[in-house]
């Protein structure tokens, strides 16, 4: 199994999952599994798997593929189609995306990351562990600014009131070492991909079908661009937001360069380890959220199909995902957000949780040296705040070019950021020409 590195900081529950799977099949040899993570980022995770499978000598049964890359793996016949088990039908996957044919258990993953599987009416994978935009604050800092209770996030914010609430904040950062109203993932990478994204979804821009064919125009592109200059000028973003990764803008945000941030659910757990408990919280970002995450897949030359289809169904259970939750990833079960979740595998959960790094109780302390996590409740709404984000998100555009589609856009719109406020009516003409070329393969 092929997978890029475990961001989560926990033990590597995807190691500890598989390791749970050997055990659980010591008396078959053939049987075991083996995680190889890829060194480097996606897009250099991306171009190994590749080349790998194109080149018909990757060892790979399993591959653990970004969300994105499903349309173009399977165009390219490097992922078989999962079978059917069942007669379940698909759970819906987002305007013009098609239902796909799933088994009765798939119907337990939310309609949207069962979706991310899908590419021309067919299931490709299963999702494994899927992620979202969130919006995370800091309530130390309101309250300095005697701030009142309608100024702070809700699940019904708008970007309106996050700006008025960076004016009563009188923030105003000129360098990146100042406190800014807010901060993100705003360098020339995936991250300014999504936080672009976000922005022309929340503008009502949708740029392909679920197809991969182009359906956007200049008018629709330029309202898409506005939105997000607003967010950089209006929110007073963090200026060394236009360099910054999710490393670089979670140090800004904990060591309190900014009062607000938005990243993925996996920052929730690493902020136990970096900020006091009641100097973070965490809701809805506003508008709309992306989605992220990876889905499992088995490799179309993969001489151990059947036993490769076996360990994807083994690692996507539902105590395996109660797993992925509890180490800080976002689950992509439904169930897994419910009152009565399935438990974690106990080997698995003991691994991840050493002694004094389990939840406290309000008003209860961890052991020495275990993260500062927040308490039962506020975890527990936590998990219900993501579960209802999950199932309103959307999806990056779904084409078999999007390695293209991404490098373009991330090129026009750091321009224009580096730019100040640009003519975006010139911009916007100009990437909608370059859009309709790379989502034709051109």
């Amino acid at each position: 199994m092929a997978s890029g590195l475990d961001v989560t900081g926990s033990g590597s529950v995807r190691q500890q999952l598989v390791e749970e799977w050997n055990r659980q099949h010591a008396g078959s040899p053939a049987k075991q599994a083996k995680l190889v993570e890829l060194p480097g980022g996606a897009d250099q995770q991306r171009s190994q798997l590749l080349g790998a499978l194109q080149s018909g000598s990757a060892r790979y049964d399993v591959v653990n593929l970004d969300i994105t890359w499903i349309p173009e793996f399977a165009e390219a016949g490097l992922i078989s189609p999962m079978p059917v088990d069942g007669t379940g039908t698909g759970t819906g996957t987002g305007t013009g995306t098609g239902t796909g044919s799933v088994s009765d258990d798939d119907l337990d993953f939310i309609r949207e990351v069962h979706a991310t599987t899908v590419w021309k009416g067919r299931s490709y994978a299963r999702p494994f562990n899927t992620d979202v935009g969130l919006l995370y604050y800091r309530p130390d800092l309101m309250a300095k600014a005697d701030m009142k209770a309608d100024k702070q996030p809700t699940a019904t914010w708008t970007w309106d009131q996050l700006y008025s609430s960076v004016k009563t904040l009188g923030v105003n950062p000129a360098r990146p070492g100042d406190r800014a109203g807010w901060t993100t993932q705003l360098k020339q990478y995936e991250g300014l991909t999504v936080n672009t994204i976000e922005a022309f979804a929340s503008a009502g821009v949708e740029l392909t079908d679920g197809e991969g064919h182009y359906v956007s125009d200049a008018a629709e592109l330029k309202q898409g661009l506005d939105e997000l200059l607003d967010r950089v000028e209006n929110g007073r973003v963090q200026p060394g937001a236009s360099t910054s990764d999710e490393t670089a803008s979670l140090t800004d945000f904990a060591e309190g360069r900014a009062a607000f941030l938005r990243h993925w659910p996996y920052v929730y757990k690493a902020l136990g380890h970096l900020m006091e408990p009641d100097e973070y919280s965490v809701n809805r970002l506003p508008g709309k959220s992306v989605l992220g995450g990876q889905n499992l897949a088995v490799t179309a030359d993969s001489p151990r199909a059947a036993d490769a289809r076996a360990l994807i169904t083994f690692l996507t259970s539902k105590k395996s995902e109660s797993c992925l939750l509890d180490a800080g990833f976002a689950a992509t079960r439904a169930s897994s957000y419910t009152s009565t979740p399935a438990p974690c595998w106990p080997r698995v959960a003991a691994a991840l949780r050493p002694a004094g790094d389990a939840p406290k109780a309000a008003g209860t302390g961890p052991e020495e040296g275990a993260p500062k996590e927040q308490g039962t409740a506020a975890r527990e709404a936590y998990i219900r705040t993501l579960g209802a984000v999950l199932g309103d998100a959307v999806q990056r555009p779904r084409t078999p070019y999007y390695g293209a589609f991404t490098q373009v856009l991330q090129s026009r719109v750091h321009e224009l950021l580096a730019a100040g406020r640009p003519d975006t009516a010139e911009a916007a003409a100009r990437l909608d020409d370059e859009l309709r070329d790379v989502f034709a393969g051109r």
